[in-house]
């Protein structure tokens, strides 16, 4: 069975988007089969990976509301064994309409349910908020991996956030864990983005991943061309960090099947 990932941090400008397609892009890149789902009404998952989210017919909407089934919305981009779910300007409408909707917040769940295990990992980019769709988010998900931007006010966010995920566990999902907080936006030449890194250590200890992403100017430029950072600079500091930090989570996911592994006893 895959894995389902939810990126997910209530503020926005912190890397969320980048950070879920280029992580999905390079587990891709390493042969795992990787299912992007964009969960966000602004699209920038959607049209970071080359798709023009208001040409597009149908998106995550239609399956939300039952127009479609998820398989019918799922697009290929030009990764092999990477596909998307886009978002479309509908699904801004997603939160209001599914209100009165029996089990919504369940309604994601219950369609990755059928994809999981077509896929390795299944990444969810989630919104800027901690709304109706981040909420199916973190009840569909299997872990959250949170970017935290590497400023003051990340702490604060970061307590608000742990909060709704310890929320999800006592009422939806308690099978919800955290994988892990990436940095980003780093500067290594600033103290300030120093200080928050180790503070950031001290309040989140042990859930840190090691790479660490910097401020990169082909990371930002990226986008806008619609392609991932591995196709638009492959030799940047940004591809280097989102290359490393996509062998970090294949890493602690092997560990943590090791540790599942039985242990046999042999008689001499």
């Amino acid at each position: 069975m895959g894995r389902i990932i939810a990126v997910v941090n209530q503020k926005g400008g912190v890397g969320k988007t980048t950070t879920a397609i280029n992580l999905a892009a390079y587990l891709a890149e390493k042969g795992k089969y990787v299912l992007l789902v964009d969960v966000d009404p602004q699209a920038n998952a959607t049209s970071g990976m080359g798709h023009n989210y208001r040409e597009l017919e149908h998106g995550l909407y239609d399956a939300l509301v039952g127009n479609k089934q998820l398989r019918d919305v799922i697009h290929p981009t030009v990764i092999d064994g990477f596909r998307i779910v886009p978002a479309t300007p509908s699904l801004a409408g997603a939160n209001v309409e599914l209100v009165n909707v029996d089990r919504r917040e369940f309604r994601l769940r219950d369609m990755l349910e059928e994809m999981v295990a077509a896929y390795d990992y299944i990444i969810i980019d989630c919104p800027p908020s901690l709304g109706l769709l981040t909420v199916n988010s973190l009840v569909a998900a299997h872990e959250v991996l949170i970017p935290v931007q590497a400023e003051y006010y990340a702490l604060e966010g970061l307590g608000q956030l742990l909060e709704t995920l310890d929320l999800v566990r006592e009422s939806i999902n308690p099978n919800l864990k955290v994988l892990g907080a990436v940095i980003t936006m780093f500067d290594n030449r600033n103290k300030l983005s120093k200080d928050v890194d180790a503070e950031l250590r001290k309040f989140f200890p042990n859930k840190i991943f090691t790479t660490v992403i910097p401020r990169n100017v082909k990371l930002a430029e990226a986008p806008s061309f619609g392609k991932v950072i591995m196709h638009y600079d492959k030799f940047s500091r940004g591809a280097a960090a989102y290359d490393a930090l996509a062998d970090e989570v294949l890493e602690l996911h092997k560990q943590e099947e090791a540790s599942r592994q039985p242990i046999r006893n042999f008689v001499v």
